[in-house]
């Protein structure tokens, strides 16, 4: 148990370090082909940051571990609105641009509307894989062609990369290899910790896998909420929710269809309920105050409560 547990955390610290170089390498390369800073944040840094979601899933999904591939998905969604959102707001309230409340956050609603209900029989076949991953292919291409539209480009301070393109491909590469070793073992025992502590696959996917692949996303929005780039804290987690359902969702699933009959309608429907709620929250005054970053976090406590119920 001890040695898991150990493994586990150095698994989680690795697949941290190895996401921080996909991001900074991949975002350096963004921004030599003059694509904008928001288009960045939402695609390139929120899909860097959900690469260990998507290596984790992958290996549960070619394991047959089923309910750790959905359970991470769903879980990690669940932690990045009620905790990631909610501990940022709390630093400083998170401002909205028009583009994430009339473009962004609408497109991450209907894609969770639509996960919920293709997967609400506990499977994804490979059609619901193939629309999903059309489906972000594109969000991506509608996202560079708005930016360039409406003369977004990068700014004069990103524009300064003096490193070489061949750094940043190395720092991609290397960040990768990080990632497919570190999901690996965090998925290996992960499993074992499970089964000595007699709860189930979906629940250790739902919450220990869950925040732990999503530790990329909780620096980068608190360090922006730090910094008063709000738009990008926010900007980031509405990228990364979308990614894990489409990109992640959708590749799992067309490599090998998915059975996950533990992770049930109540995780389903949390998912959906704190991701409605995002709306309204961000249309008031366009901004997510303190008050409602501390209601974000008590709601996904609540839901731990519940989960967690049997083994407390």
């Amino acid at each position: 148990m001890i040695t898991s547990l150990t493994l586990l955390i150095l698994s989680l610290a690795a697949l941290y370090i190895g996401a921080g170089w996909l991001v900074q390498g991949s975002s350096a390369l963004a921004l030599k082909a003059k694509i904008s800073p928001l288009v960045i944040g939402l695609t390139i840094v929120a899909f860097g940051t959900s690469a260990p979601e998507l290596v984790v899933s992958l290996n549960a999904t070619l394991d047959g571990q089923g309910d750790i591939a959905i359970g991470n998905i769903v879980g990690s969604n669940i932690f990045n609105i009620g905790v990631i959102l909610g501990v940022s707001a709390t630093i400083c309230p998170l401002q909205v641009k028009t583009r994430l409340l009339r473009i962004d956050i609408p497109v991450m609603l209907v894609a969770t509307i639509l996960f919920t209900i293709l997967f609400w029989n506990g499977t994804l076949g490979r059609t619901e894989g193939l629309s999903f991953l059309a489906g972000i292919i594109i969000y991506t291409l509608f996202s560079l062609f708005y930016s360039r539209k409406h003369g977004e480009g990068p700014s004069l301070e990103l524009e300064e990369q003096p490193k070489h393109w061949a750094i940043d491909t190395l720092a991609i590469v290397g960040g990768l290899v990080v990632l497919v070793f570190a999901s690996r073992l965090l998925v290996d025992n992960a499993v074992s910790i499970a089964k000595e502590l007699g709860v189930s696959e979906a629940v250790i996917g739902l919450t220990v896998v869950a925040a732990g692949t999503s530790l990329p996303e909780l620096a980068t929005s608190i360090v922006a909420a730090s910094r008063h780039k709000t738009d990008i804290a926010i900007g980031n987690i509405v990228g990364s929710n979308l990614f894990n359902l489409l990109a992640i969702a959708g590749s799992c699933s067309l490599i090998h269809p998915i059975e996950a009959k533990n992770v049930n309608y109540i995780d389903l429907l949390a998912m959906s309920a704190i991701s409605v709620l995002l709306l309204p929250l961000v249309k008031s005054g366009q901004k997510i105050s303190r008050t409602e970053g501390l209601v974000l976090i008590l709601l996904y406590v609540i839901y731990m409560f519940w989960l967690l119920r049997d083994t407390i």
